[in-house]
């Protein structure tokens, strides 16, 4: 799996013209997933998102987490983080996972996200034409990729 996290002032989504969902001072979670992946990559992913120190203390330094915070959480399928760009101009999309086996785990991921952040975790419609606006707020943008824990 792989996590884009930016750190946003505020984030919403909009399907069909009509908000969806929004939050304020938080994290946009922009959730990839390959065939490869399971709920163990999910449950790791989940508990880093929401472990990460990367909100500012008292003195202006990352120390926070999402939680200590205050923050809240949207939760974005992108199958696109998978793109194969290697040949020609036109991304191919064949390393991402299928439909369904993505569906399960973003549904399992934005679960396991709210047992680690309670009440604070909003989500995007899985395979929606979606509209995501956001405030990258430093900008603060991380990526994070279960299959390479250490990147």
């Amino acid at each position: 799996m792989r996590l884009i996290i930016q750190r946003v002032s505020h984030a919403s989504v909009t399907i069909n013209k009509q908000m969806h969902s929004s939050i304020g001072r938080g994290l946009l979670a922009l959730l990839g997933v390959c065939p490869e992946d399971n709920r163990e990559d999910a449950d790791w992913l989940a508990q880093k998102l929401c472990s990460m120190r990367i909100f500012g203390d008292e003195n202006g330094k990352m120390n926070l987490s999402v939680n200590d915070a205050g923050g809240e959480i949207l939760v974005v399928s992108q199958f696109t983080l998978f793109a194969a760009t290697k040949k020609g101009n036109r991304p191919s999309f064949i390393r991402a996972a299928g439909p369904e086996q993505a569906n399960e785990l973003y549904e399992y991921f934005a679960k396991a996200t709210l047992v680690h952040a309670p009440g604070r975790v909003k989500t995007g419609v899985f395979a929606a034409d979606m509209k995501v606006e956001l405030l990258n707020d430093g900008p603060v943008t991380i990526v994070m990729d279960s299959k390479n824990r250490d990147f």
